[in-house]
């Protein structure tokens, strides 16, 4: 017998009215889970992204476990990087590590293109056969912004301050600008290879560009992101941005060619419409939240219920990732807590 489909996270991302805030949580898949875990004991991130059987089967953990309204495709940012020649290699406790740094034009003009089919196959594969499966909610597929996936490879890894890739911003525009156009061009690409596998929805993290200045962001990456966006409107498929510690991009969000807006755990969506957002938002409990007891983690995710169903246009998530140390219980108990007190 098959599922019925639960397209209400499509229609709350178009502004449609719907009769619940749905919720899924960003890094939903693996990290917490006992089932990933083990598989963990085995495979490695790389591993099992590579194995369509096993990717789908971690994407689907959640749905199955917590009852959220959406699937996020398990993989990484850095996935389509290595297709441009970049050499990245994911350390524990660490994160994304990049040997071979962008300094120069010479080396952005050795980057090659993407050709999803051959390059990443696996990722496409993933989706196929999670649509194969009659996954019973929208699958959201993603990539890292050009300015995020910049600072990796610019930095060599992940940074805290991200001196080298502002450096190379300021001092050297033309260089900046032609690897903005080339990661465009791979997100762009990228991206509608997932759409036309069975992405129902796509996410753009943008996970480090609060670090720039709004005046810098006009100049330096906000017509990067409007092309890319406008690209993919001709896809019909809703488009979300987020980013952490970007309170004072919303504005020049809004004006991007998006449907949904993600705020981290510092904004509320009262402070946001304040600001003068119109689009859907999603967000946004602090993930550590969840790490108290539940009276406060009742409270708090309450207090945004009562926001979103005054606002009306809201989609709940986690105003960052879920944290290996969040309890897969906690996140089944604060899933059924959103859908039954939204119930409109």
């Amino acid at each position: 017998m098959t599922t019925r489909f639960n397209d209400t996270i499509l229609q709350a991302y178009k502004g449609k009215n719907i009769n619940y805030t749905p919720t899924w949580y960003m890094r939903q898949a693996g990290r917490s889970q006992k089932e990933y875990r083990k598989l963990k004991e085995k495979y490695s991130l790389f591993e099992i992204t590579h194995q369509p059987e096993l990717c789908a089967y971690v994407t689907r953990l959640p749905v199955d476990h917590y009852g959220v309204d959406a699937a996020i495709l398990y993989k990484d940012i850095m996935s389509p990087l290595p297709a441009l020649g970049v050499d990245v290699e994911i350390k524990k406790g660490i994160g994304p590590v990049i040997d071979n740094p962008i300094t120069n034009f010479q080396d952005v003009e050795r980057l090659g293109t993407i050709n999803p089919e051959q390059d990443v196959p696996y990722v496409l594969d993933t989706i196929r056969l999670l649509t194969e499966e009659q996954l019973n909610v929208p699958l959201i597929g993603f990539s890292g912004a050009p300015f995020t996936l910049a600072s990796y490879m610019i930095e060599g890894g992940p940074s805290k301050n991200y001196s080298k890739t502002k450096a190379l911003m300021y001092s050297q525009p033309d260089v900046w600008f032609a690897l903005m156009d080339k990661l465009a061009d791979m997100t762009i690409t990228y991206v509608k290879a997932q759409i036309a596998a069975g992405a129902r929805t796509i996410q753009i993290f943008d996970s480090w560009v609060g670090a720039l200045h709004a005046e810098d962001y006009r100049y330096y990456i906000k017509p990067v992101m409007t092309r890319i966006f406008s690209e993919l409107q001709t896809e019909n498929v809703p488009l979300i941005i987020f980013g952490v510690g970007a309170r004072h991009l919303l504005p020049e969000w809004n004006d991007l060619p998006v449907d949904v807006i993600g705020l981290d755990w510092r904004t509320s969506i009262t402070e946001a419409r304040q600001l003068g957002v119109t689009k859907v938002l999603q967000g946004n409990l602090d993930p550590t939240v969840l790490l108290a007891d539940w009276p406060t983690i009742e409270t708090k995710t309450k207090a945004i219920l009562d926001e979103s169903m005054n606002d009306g246009r809201h989609v709940f998530n986690l105003g960052h990732g879920v944290t290996p140390d969040i309890k897969p219980e906690t996140l089944k108990k604060l899933t059924e807590l959103i859908q039954t007190y939204s119930k409109r």
